[in-house]
């Protein structure tokens, strides 16, 4: 459904983004933020998903700071690549990528983020830094109990599974707590538990979730 196009940031980076449109007129934007696997045919799917609800979707590459047109899957070498690439790019840096996404988008109305794992940090993150944004759903972002000073602009609901070990329970409930008027939701899941391409996968969490996120985005970006 969708295809790759450039955007380019504030401070000139350019990268690739997989953008999918709606059959419609759009009910708004929505930013896919991520895993460390690039925009590989599961985040496409995901991006292509959200256009079928009927919103422009963008999903940035934002491993194009490090390395471009990176796509991978999810074997254990995956996995340790993927963290390598990044390491190699700061938060700052992604967050003009957010920002330019959200430029390239801007006709199709209010916007949101979504993000998954590292992707779910950024969406964390985009909510307190980023302009333009109406609300933003991090999956299981294993960093956000680092960044609990942030404050963000729009309304967040967290998606954290249960059995998660890159942020454990403990840690989850650390961060609903620090942040009691944003949405906290605990599924029996383990970590990844959105992605149909992992042994993590959960198929009725991914689903309880995945209409939590819409109902967020039909409330806040239409």
């Amino acid at each position: 459904m969708g295809k790759f196009v450039q955007l380019k940031a504030s401070d000139g980076h350019q990268f690739d983004a997989y953008v999918a449109e709606p059959s419609g007129k759009p009910r708004g934007l929505v930013v896919i933020a991520p895993e460390i696997f690039g925009v590989n045919s599961h985040i496409q799917s995901v991006t292509d998903g959200y256009a079928q609800d009927g919103y422009m979707a963008i999903a940035p590459a934002f491993f194009d700071r490090g390395q471009r047109k990176y796509d991978a899957g999810y074997t254990q070498p995956d996995i340790a690549a993927g963290v390598e690439i990044m390491k190699k790019i700061s938060f700052d840096d992604a967050m003009l990528d957010v920002a330019a996404a959200l430029e390239y988008g801007k006709a199709a109305g209010k916007a949101g983020i979504v993000g998954y794992c590292w992707g779910g940090v950024l969406a964390w993150l985009a909510a307190g830094r980023v302009a333009g944004l109406s609300c933003s759903a991090p999956y299981y972002g294993g960093a956000i109990p680092n960044f609990l000073k942030e404050t963000p602009k729009c309304p967040v609901m967290f998606h954290f599974g249960e059995t998660d070990h890159s942020i454990t329970l403990e840690q989850a409930k650390v961060v609903a707590a620090a942040y009691p008027k944003e949405q906290s939701f605990f599924y029996p899941a383990g970590h990844g538990f959105n992605c149909d391409q992992r042994g993590s996968y959960d198929a009725a969490s991914a689903k309880l979730a995945r209409e939590r996120t819409i109902e967020l985005l039909r409330k806040h970006v239409g």
